[in-house]
């Protein structure tokens, strides 16, 4: 399974913070070690479909938008969620930040699931540091690994 996490941005996927976007990319190369993971920007939701669209493989791309009308998930169930997905056969899972303004209603119906990080609002790239801190922390779970420790 390739995970990719994407976001739309208009700055052409730069991170106001170079801290930020440090986390980022620590995350993403820690999570590497455990399966394919690739850091994906989008000028818009129109784009990102469209990238989705033409990537069509056996499964086609499983699609989370990341949003505030989600599900909450614990690390555990997102370890579960990811963990089954792949067993299911599943090659290619995108979870994306959306635009500033939000998801807009089209794109929540066109995705496959709606993720939220909670009832906080958090800026956009603090946001992407926390999904990739997730998705290293999901895969440390699932591999048994001691970085999660139930905490």
């Amino acid at each position: 399974m390739i995970l990719y996490l994407g976001s739309i941005t208009a700055r052409g996927g730069r991170t106001k913070s170079s801290a930020t976007g440090a986390l980022i990319v620590e995350y993403l190369e820690r999570a590497g070690r455990y399966t394919p993971v690739d850091s994906i920007s989008f000028p818009d939701e129109d784009a990102l479909f469209a990238w989705v669209e033409k990537g069509k493989g056996r499964t086609g791309c499983f699609v989370v938008l990341l949003d505030s009308s989600g599900r909450q998930l614990s690390s555990e169930e997102i370890a579960a969620f990811l963990t089954k997905l792949r067993d299911d056969g599943q090659q290619r899972v995108l979870l994306a930040i959306g635009p500033a303004s939000g998801w807009s209603e089209a794109s929540r119906k066109r995705a496959n699931f709606l993720l939220s990080l909670g009832r906080i609002t958090l800026p956009h790239e603090l946001a992407a540091a926390v999904l990739a801190e997730q998705v290293y922390r999901a895969l440390t779970i699932s591999a048994g690994h001691p970085y999660h420790s139930g905490h």
